[in-house]
């Protein structure tokens, strides 16, 4: 489901502090799930979706992760050159443990997200 509105843009971009914040404080776990959050929100922007992509690989060069950051390599990759194209797997959480083509439900966190943004209630 596409959203393009300040209110969405507001939630990817507190996602994206939260993960920082998490960062700093150790809590590696939070700060991936924020930054998901942030992917799976800002998924049809071609600048959130690089952004998330790209903070996923900072992360996981930090944590020395090979193999999220290489996923992450190919993901920044197919952001740029394919989220214009709208070839998006609805849902994904966009690490590199699930199938960058893998369409996933929504979480009920993102479903009453998405719910009140629609309702034009924002956060």
């Amino acid at each position: 489901m596409k959203h393009s509105n300040h209110r969405l843009s507001d939630l990817i971009v507190n996602a994206f502090n939260q993960a920082s914040a998490a960062q700093q404080c150790g809590d590696i776990e939070l700060a991936y799930k924020r930054l998901e959050m942030a992917h799976i929100l800002g998924q049809y922007s071609t600048y959130y979706h690089t952004k998330a992509h790209i903070s996923m690989l900072r992360l996981a060069i930090k944590q020395r992760d090979v193999k999220e950051g290489l996923g992450q390599l190919m993901r920044i990759i197919g952001a740029v050159s394919k989220t214009w194209l709208g070839w998006l797997p609805k849902g994904n959480t966009g690490r590199a443990n699930v199938s960058a083509f893998k369409p996933m439900p929504y979480s009920k966190e993102i479903q009453a997200i998405l719910a009140r943004i629609e309702n034009g209630q924002g956060r």
